[in-house]
């Protein structure tokens, strides 16, 4: 009998060793550090985000699927699924949870107290409560942060510059997301100093831009400047289409909207953005406290051009404007 419970007690130690010793039988996605990264829907600068974070982590010698787990979700504009993938995040245990945009930023921090978040292309993340300062925040929150009260400012400033004439400023909106209505706001006080007017039409999604555009044209506008918002930007062409139809310049308060029908556009570069996140996601991965790592904001503004879209809205731009562009479109894309 003590020689069958001797002999039952070794298997049972056989088997723990093995456990120990043949890390090889654990799964092997569990065995790599995951990420999980949340954005709302896809534009071009939530594209240009994600390219300058996955470019970041190649950089810092980090490889989806060798090194590290990157799993990304997107919402594809549904509010309702930023919250799901952010809770499913958490059941599967993600070691880091990435947040592009104000509403995956407030999903994430309903969704968990304990997985690092780092958040990106966030217009003011004081209005989330994830902190009051860059360096008095959450302990397991840090990011980059892509507020636009300057843009804005300069850019109705640069407007002034070259529409002089120019009183009544039309821009959409999304109502549902914290970042735009705040953009507005900046708008309209912006607006004040310039002593003009924003006249501001407010969207439920993105299939509503075309319309809300047309309504928008027809309240005697003398331009559009679109602020950028999530929603808007992935239907920043369907404005632009609008604006040609109806004679009106169009500004952009992203500096690829020259891509997409603006005849001028002002703002953060998306990539650079991205990037910075990536750098960030790097020093969160090898150890270091989100507490210890202040909010990040963006300080490099972009100017750009399109030539050919400026000529068509009868925008005329001088040769002193063009020389502040860092990038001018000449010529239309095939």
């Amino acid at each position: 009998m003590a020689m069958r419970m001797r002999a039952a007690r070794n298997l049972l130690l056989f088997f723990l060793a093995g456990s120990a010793f043949f890390p090889a039988c654990r799964s092997p996605e569990k065995s790599l550090y995951t990420i999980g990264y949340l954005q709302l829907l896809e534009s071009m600068t939530n594209s240009d985000v994600r390219r300058g974070f996955i470019e970041a982590l190649r950089d810092g010698g980090l490889k989806d699927g060798e090194n590290v787990r990157l799993k990304i979700r997107n919402a594809m504009g549904d509010i309702s699924q930023v919250q799901e993938i952010a809770q499913n995040f958490v059941a599967e245990n993600v070691d880091m949870f990435v947040a592009v945009s104000t509403p995956g930023l407030q999903a994430a921090l309903i969704a968990t107290q304990r997985i690092p978040i780092v958040f990106t292309s966030v217009a003011n993340p004081y209005l989330t409560r994830a902190g009051v300062s860059p360096t008095e925040h959450l302990s397991m929150v840090t990011g980059v942060i892509s507020d636009s009260a300057v843009p804005i400012r300069r850019m109705l400033s640069f407007i002034r510059e070259v529409l002089p004439q120019a009183r009544r400023i039309g821009t959409l909106w999304t109502p549902s997301e914290r970042n735009s209505e705040y953009y507005l706001d900046l708008a309209r006080a912006a607006a004040a100093e310039q002593n003009v007017e924003i006249v501001a039409v407010p969207i439920a999604n993105s299939s509503e831009v075309l319309l809300a555009a047309q309504v928008l044209a027809n309240k005697k506008i003398d331009l559009i400047y679109q602020i950028s918002d999530n929603t808007i930007n992935a239907s920043f062409e369907a404005i632009g289409k609008v604006a040609e139809e109806n004679g009106l310049p169009l500004f952009g308060g992203f500096p690829m909207a020259t891509q997409v029908g603006a005849c001028a556009a002002m703002g953060w570069d998306f990539y650079d953005m991205g990037y910075r996140t990536g750098q960030i996601a790097i020093r969160v991965k090898n150890g270091e406290n989100p507490a210890g790592i202040p909010f990040q904001s963006m300080t490099s503004l972009k100017l750009h051009i399109n030539l050919k879209a400026a000529e068509r809205q009868g925008v005329k731009l001088s040769s002193e404007v063009l020389q502040r562009a860092s990038d001018i479109i000449v010529t239309e894309e095939k």
